[in-house]
């Protein structure tokens, strides 16, 4: 098994986290396997760090973030992927089983910091939070019980990180921008959609979603990606000055 060290640069992100223990149970599968960065996006219960199942894992509770979005909880990460079971859903992104998917995250960890979300005990993550995402994981389960507890969840695939083999065996994967430089870049492309008349009204959310989610699918370099921010910005300027 390669050093746990290696996982320095992941990030776990539990989203709408409604059981404490929960909590508590993925902090502590956190500090078996060397990863200290978790984040909370809007927890259902504020006693989360002093769950009592976080044997051996205080500092991580204690040391934990808390954010009102998962654009906010991600902003510094080059990658981002959404765990699901993939049951009865019709998903927008590729899905990957966890199993086939180790080696590409060891890779990208070389590069960067990278997200892995988990969603809340009752829905998981919402097709909101996965436009977020660049790809999304699962967990082979069998058919007939696809869903895990949200703390097994986090353990099983840390342990898949952690055995995937040592970063020596493949190279870094290419730098990707960070995602609050993706979010910059699609809230500035859609006010210009907006104010060219593309977005109708009623329509806000959903394009909103499918502007995110084409960005992300560029997988820019951080230049590209400024220079991008550049381009679109100088288009939302000139289409102010036409309207004012």
């Amino acid at each position: 098994m390669p050093a746990l060290s290696e996982l320095g640069n992941l990030v776990i992100v539990l989203v709408r986290t409604r059981n404490p223990l929960n909590v508590g149970a993925a902090a502590r599968a956190m500090s078996n396997f060397g990863v200290h960065r978790l984040r909370l996006v809007n927890p259902y219960e504020v006693a989360f760090r002093e769950a009592r199942s976080a044997v051996g894992a205080s500092d991580v509770l204690k040391n934990a973030e808390e954010y009102k979005t998962v654009a906010g909880a991600v902003a510094d990460c080059a990658l981002i992927v959404g765990t699901t079971a993939g049951r009865n859903r019709k998903l927008q992104h590729p899905l990957r089983r966890l199993d086939e998917a180790g080696t590409e995250l060891r890779q990208h960890l070389q590069a960067g910091r990278v997200a892995l979300l988990f969603g809340s005990e009752k829905i998981g993550l919402t097709n909101d939070d996965f436009s977020h995402c660049h790809w999304l994981l699962t967990i082979p389960t069998r058919k007939d019980h696809v869903s895990m507890n949200l703390g097994q969840a986090v353990a099983v695939c840390l342990y898949e990180l952690a055995r995937s083999g040592p970063s020596q065996t493949s190279a870094p994967a290419p730098p990707k921008a960070a995602a609050g430089v993706n979010e910059q870049i699609s809230r500035v492309l859609l006010e210009a959609l907006d104010r060219s008349g593309y977005v109708q009204p009623g329509s806000e959310a959903a394009c909103e979603s499918k502007v995110r989610r084409l960005v992300q699918r560029f997988e820019l370099d951080p230049e590209d990606a400024k220079v991008f921010l550049g381009m679109v910005r100088q288009m939302v300027w000139r289409l102010r000055q036409r309207k004012g």
